[in-house]
């Protein structure tokens, strides 16, 4: 199994780094805030100065989602719908570029779907280069490909990238035996297996993204964004969250 944080390497750590649209709001509101967009590109920043390689894949549910326009009332596609949602991924990656820039960090947006007036088109080669020359990648867009969730894609991504892992922040603490908002006494899981997540059912990433980690033992962190430093610690191997990777205990 990959290593979760190689030892006196993290020169050349490389994490993918999956952020909801929730990081682009404060709780409860909708569209961009950009103090909290700001906020993630500050911690990011941080991260950054240590050394690590990092890409980030966005959500765009801040914006829309495109199960809100799948009701059997509804005029448009589901198919439409899910492109409507790629590109409210590709209009939060602008606000991270700009406000990781502001900071002074070197970025580039890339997208899966074409829009060369706005980021530069995804090419798996290109990508990896322009980590390897020490800039922060953003991949908006998704897949591509509708009907594929952005949890999914930063599997896919992470994987194309050989990612040695992949930080999914969210608002929680990590994985809960229950939602830790709705019932107070959901206990918070410190490590699971791909396998205990299935079994369990247990609300991280989509099935699909679960399973492609699983099949090639690509560990992921689950962790809350919102706490200060804590996308700093977790790019940088610090033991934040809920690990999920293929053995417990190192059996």
């Amino acid at each position: 199994m990959a290593d979760a944080a190689p030892s006196g390497d993290t020169n050349r750590r490389r994490v993918l780094l999956k952020i909801s649209g929730e990081g682009f709001i404060h709780p409860g509101e909708r569209g961009i805030a950009m103090d909290a967009v700001l906020h993630l590109a500050q911690q990011t920043f941080r991260a950054a100065q240590h050394g690590p390689q990092i890409a980030i894949v966005m959500g765009g549910g801040n914006i829309l989602r495109g199960a809100q326009f799948t009701s059997g009332a509804s005029c448009i596609h589901e198919a439409t719908a899910h492109y409507m949602g790629m590109l409210a991924t590709v209009m939060n990656g602008l606000a991270l570029q700009d406000a990781l820039e502001s900071l002074g960090c070197d970025t580039r947006l890339m997208t899966a779907i074409r829009m060369d007036g706005v980021a530069e088109p995804y090419i798996r080669r290109r990508a990896r280069r322009h980590l390897e020359k020490g800039r922060i990648v953003i991949l908006a867009g998704g897949t591509g490909s509708p009907f594929v969730t952005t949890d999914t894609a930063a599997a896919q991504r992470a994987l194309e990238l050989d990612a040695s892992i992949l930080l999914k922040a969210t608002r929680v603490d990590g994985v809960f035996s229950d939602d830790p908002e709705k019932n107070p006494h959901a206990v918070l899981y410190g490590e699971l297996t791909y396998e205990e997540v299935q079994r369990q059912n247990l609300r991280v990433m989509d099935h699909e993204a679960i399973t492609k980690c699983m099949e090639y033992d690509l560990p992921i962190l689950v962790f809350n964004f919102r706490k200060a430093g804590n996308i700093e610690n977790a790019v940088l191997g610090q033991r934040v969250g809920t690990l999920i990777h293929g053995k417990k205990n190192g059996q």
